[in-house]
């Protein structure tokens, strides 16, 4: 008999079970919050668990394994003269060795910035030129693009390659060329002050302006990273095993590479791009029971002329957040796999986790407010606080857990903070008399035609209800003399005939006048995403500007 999910402090007690073994040895409280002294231990406690499996090639590694290899990485790191505050780069899909530079950065107080294999030369280095690396590990056919940057910005940084490159040294020659013949049992985590020690730069913004590095520390993960499992009684090992769709520098991905060694639960994840098809057959083969996807994302693993390649009953839980989720979308899901529970949720690299969480969230909601933060939901105009349910406001929060800064760009970060550090997430909820929380938009995203607001999410909602649609994102385009002018990219279902006054007939018997859709219809194949699979909006506005529309 399953037991049903609900809110308790399991995870909490195994995380303090855990977390006192190493303040006894250790004698500093603070090295409750030392990801690398916890991953350390969590790693030398189970050696034979099988923690990360590559889906793209059948590769598996056990704990025992990745903590050997880690503390040799360390070593080496320290021999190359990498210090605490230091910035290590990983540019790389998610194959067996990634995770590890990852945990032995981790180990020293190294800051990893996990950067987007895809960028460009010129948007490597405007990253380069902010995070100012020391040592960058990539794939060989990405040394030549980081090479140029790094000469161009005349740093003095290495490069390692994960695989074997020409001239360049490898992951493997850097292993041994730097091992001492310190033993597992000898080796030590640096000593220092989670507080203060940031462990990772976090891409934020990119979609929709100039990205910023959300700069992280071991104590902002430390807080927040438990609460996603506070509805498991089962610990360690909440859950069978856990796939990672998204890569490395995306939050998503990164709370997973920190909590299934401590929580001795399997990641299963892919050197390959996790597209539609190779979902299909990550899900088919290895039979995961826990998953974060994007409501883009999913919607196009339910098509209906294709869902039936992949059996979704292997999930206990399916968590879908990055943008608004369609209330269709959870029924859908829900229809095929009617044991697995659907979890609408909301989360921000800021915040270094997920907003809310709890038991039986209303329909439609992100759930109620978790015991680390603090909420407040203010009127933009008056910046005054709401107390009463059911009234849109800007959601601020607060917390030891919410990152620390916009490394090196202090006017963003004191644009974010109010005053006495309350984080201002730019979106707006509100919530209902039994405190469930409710997404409405994104205040960045909102478009005014004339004087009134338009919330793209808002008309995105509409159209997907016509039966030929099977997804749609709303964008603006600028008009001199009205603002913004509301487009609808629409992609249709199979053997549909859909046309654009049909969408737009749709929007005008259903929304006020202020919110038709007077910039036009654009017909597309699939929605742009993100490497993360949410909607890429800043993508959406050039295809709307570019594109022909109806």
């Amino acid at each position: 008999m399953s037991q049903e999910r609900r809110s308790n402090d399991s995870v909490h007690w195994y995380m303090n079970e855990l977390s006192s073994r190493i303040v006894a040895d250790s004698g500093n409280p603070n090295d409750r919050f030392h990801l690398g002294k916890l991953i350390l231990q969590s790693l030398r406690d189970g050696p034979d668990f099988t923690l990360q499996i590559d889906g793209a090639t059948d590769e598996a590694e056990s704990s025992g394994s990745v903590l050997e290899r880690s503390i040799r990485c360390a070593i080496a790191l320290r021999k190359k003269g990498l210090q605490k505050g230091d910035v290590l780069v990983l540019l790389a899909p998610n194959h067996i060795d990634l995770a590890i530079p990852f945990y032995a950065a981790l180990y020293n107080g190294v800051v990893i910035a996990a950067v987007d294999r895809t960028l460009s030369i010129h948007e490597l280095k405007a990253t380069f030129f902010v995070d100012s690396p020391k040592l960058v590990f990539c794939q060989s056919e990405k040394a030549s693009d980081v090479q140029i940057v790094i000469n161009e910005l005349e740093l003095n940084t290495e490069i390692v390659t994960f695989d074997k490159g020409d001239y360049l040294c490898s992951l493997p020659e850097f292993l041994e060329n730097y091992d001492d013949g310190t033993t597992v049992d000898e080796f030590k985590a640096e000593d220092f002050d989670p507080e203060d020690t940031v462990a990772f730069f976090i891409a934020t913004s990119g979609t929709t302006g100039l990205p910023k590095a959300a700069a992280v520390t071991h104590k902002n993960i430390a807080i927040t990273s438990p609460y996603l499992w506070c509805r498991s009684f089962n610990f360690p090992t909440p859950t069978r095993m856990a796939m990672i769709g998204s890569p490395i520098q995306w939050l998503t991905a990164i709370i997973n590479f920190v909590a299934s060694p401590i929580l001795k639960y399997p990641r299963l994840q892919s050197s390959l791009t996790v597209t539609p098809e190779h979902a299909y057959h990550l899900i088919n083969t290895y039979k995961p029971s826990f998953a974060i996807f994007s409501p883009t994302m999913m919607t196009t693993l339910m098509k209906p002329e294709c869902r039936d390649q992949c059996d979704l009953s292997c999930f206990d839980i399916i968590m879908m957040g990055g943008s608004a989720v369609p209330l269709e979308l959870v029924t859908e899901i829900k229809s095929v796999s009617p044991k697995t529970e659907v979890l609408n949720i909301y989360g921000m690299s800021e915040l270094t986790g997920i907003a809310f969480y709890g038991d039986n969230p209303a329909p439609g909601s992100c759930g109620k407010p978790l015991g680390c933060f603090q909420y407040r939901l203010i009127n933009v105009e008056t910046q005054e606080d709401i107390t009463e349910p059911n009234i849109p406001g800007e959601l601020w929060m607060k917390s030891p857990g919410i990152f620390k800064e916009y490394y090196k760009n202090p006017e963003a970060t004191a644009d974010t903070f109010a005053e006495d550090r309350w984080f201002k997430t730019g979106d707006t909820f509100y919530r209902d008399d039994d405190w469930n929380f409710f997404f409405v938009e994104r205040i960045k995203l909102l478009l005014k035609y004339k004087s009134n607001h338009i919330s793209p999410v808002e008309v995105e909602a509409v159209i997907r209800h016509h039966p030929g649609v099977l997804d749609v994102a709303v964008t603006g385009i600028p008009d001199p003399e009205c603002g913004d002018l509301a487009v609808a990219l629409v992609v249709r279902k199979d053997g549909h005939e859909v046309n654009a006054e049909d969408i737009k007939d749709l929007v005008r018997e259903t929304l006020s006048d202020g919110k038709q859709l007077r910039g036009g219809v654009i017909f597309v194949h699939e929605i742009p995403m993100t490497a993360s699979t949410k909607v890429h909006r800043r993508k959406i506005k050039e295809m709307a500007l570019e594109m022909d529309k109806e």
